[in-house]
């Protein structure tokens, strides 16, 4: 019975590890072309937000996982790389992560200041008339997107940035 149970914990242990080695390697080459994710036929990457005031971040995509991270900012933008059952893989702007229960997400688009003193612009233009300044660590709900400028709502401002001063959005992405 012994080997039997020390063989199940190393076959566990292989799982466990290749598991890792595909979401890595998924991550990997989320910037070549967007897959689409085997439970929600959605594209991976793709950028999310915490739909909670705290989540638990753990290491593996199961409640027996240690609990890695906690995060604690509701609307944080967090990029998905990985789905596993109701389980989904997210990092956040500085790349730090790990597996979170589906329930603590939503697909509501956030993005995060990046640049101190991002001003908030009446029109996607760098002469347009400044209707707030943002601060860095911002978080704001991202609306329209051209090339250059995204336009967004916070503390009850709405106005546009440009793309290079926020995370949450990719360089190429456009949005109505």
């Amino acid at each position: 019975m012994k080997s039997f149970v020390h063989w199940f914990k190393v076959a566990r242990l292989a799982v466990y590890a290749a598991l890792l080695m595909a979401t890595t390697a998924m991550a990997q080459d989320a910037s070549e072309s967007p897959a689409i994710g085997p439970e929600t036929n959605l594209p991976v990457p793709r950028f999310v937000s915490l739909n909670a005031s705290e989540a638990n971040v753990r290491r593996g995509p199961s409640l027996s996982h240690r609990i890695d991270w906690v995060f604690t900012r509701r609307n944080m933008p967090l990029q998905l790389v990985a789905e596993y059952g109701q389980w989904r893989r997210v990092i956040d702007r500085d790349g730090q992560g790990g597996w979170i229960h589906y329930t603590l997400l939503s697909g509501a688009r956030t993005v995060l200041i990046g640049d101190e003193n991002t001003a908030l612009r009446s029109r996607p233009d760098a002469n347009g008339t400044e209707s707030a300044i943002l601060e860095a660590g911002v978080i704001a709900r991202l609306g329209r997107c051209n090339p250059e400028w995204c336009q967004l709502t916070a503390g009850g401002y709405r106005g546009w940035v440009p793309k290079q001063s926020i995370w949450g959005v990719r360089p190429e992405e456009l949005r109505d």
